[in-house]
């Protein structure tokens, strides 16, 4: 089987719009003021790890 790379031109392309939650609702990041934006974009993101997993286990153990 050969793999085929698609390739599409820009006016086959559609937007994709990135909603977020903010203040207790959610608003479209391209409704944001620059400042806004700004924080969005340096947003940090995180995974839980489960309760009494190894690897929580080993972060508490090096603090």
């Amino acid at each position: 089987m050969t793999h085929q790379t698609i390739e599409l031109k820009t006016e086959e392309r559609t937007r994709c719009e990135v909603w977020t939650r903010v203040m207790g609702y959610h608003r479209p990041v391209s409704a944001f003021n620059a400042g806004k934006r700004a924080e969005h974009a340096e947003r940090c993101y995180f995974t839980e790890a489960p309760n009494g997993s190894a690897i929580r286990d080993e972060r508490r153990a090096a603090a």
